[in-house]
């Protein structure tokens, strides 16, 4: 019997846990497969080999292993597979399956621009500056960049910047710096990210230690209730769903 189950990351912050599950309820409609769990990397509960079982228990024999996480890091890479190594030492008759990120998608690049045009249609003197987790991973910086060149070319900005967190440069607070130099009107901060959390927060209190000018810092709400983001969800568990690929253990 087929399964899917999706890994959030987990946040400490109750919100982003609920509105996590939320989004995977959304995503569920489009998915055809008896059987749906969810689970997080870290921090919440139900963890990967806990979610892993409740598909078993339920009657599993197929499991599809769908990580919720915008950007290709070592938790794709690396996090997620170790854990499903254990589970197949766990469940040897089970076959698993395991998909890719949501990656660079034109329906999350068209999610970015209305995310901006919520808080006002941007003009040619404006620019957005994108704010990512960030990783030590290059491939993280490598396709925000290539994200941001997607959006730009959606609109005449005065510029696309990306900046992150943690992990890799520009930090946030370089970037801010840098946009206060540009000579843009005004600046849309739009995290990228799919749900509430400490991360959030902490661009919110960067954004609070600037200066007061006449420069406009705008922050745009993250990705996670705009409907074409659940779409991308959809794509990637019922492509998962179609393949004939299992988990290679290496």
């Amino acid at each position: 019997m087929e399964a899917v189950l999706y890994i959030g990351h987990g946040t400490r912050v109750p919100q982003g846990v609920a509105e996590a599950l939320d989004f995977i309820d959304r995503g569920k409609e489009g998915v055809e497969a008896p059987i749906q769990e969810s689970c997080f990397l870290e921090l919440v509960e139900p963890d990967i080999l806990e979610g892993i079982k409740r598909c078993v228990d339920r009657g599993a024999t197929c499991i599809s292993v769908v990580p919720i996480l915008l950007l290709t890091a070592m938790h794709a890479k690396k996090d997620i597979p170790d854990e499903l190594k254990k589970a197949q030492n766990l469940y040897p008759h089970i076959e698993f399956k395991y998909g890719r990120p949501f990656g660079i998608h034109k329906k999350i690049t068209n999610a970015l621009l209305d995310r901006v045009k919520e808080k006002g249609e941007p003009g040619y003197e404006d620019m957005v500056l994108l704010v990512g987790r960030g990783s030590s991973d290059p491939e993280v910086k490598r396709d925000l960049t290539s994200i941001a060149e997607d959006l730009q070319s959606l609109h005449p900005f005065k510029e696309v910047a990306i900046s992150f967190m943690y992990g890799a440069k520009p930090k946030l607070r370089e970037a801010l710096l840098t946009a206060q130099e540009s000579g843009a009107k005004r600046v849309f901060i739009v995290p990228y990210l799919l749900f509430s959390g400490l991360v959030m927060y902490e661009i919110e209190e960067e954004l609070e230690k600037l200066p007061d000018s006449e420069q406009e810092f705008i922050l745009c709400e993250s990705l996670g209730y705009h409907p074409s983001i659940a779409e991308v969800l959809q794509e990637r568990a019922n492509e998962l769903l179609d393949s004939k690929t299992a988990f290679e253990m290496v």
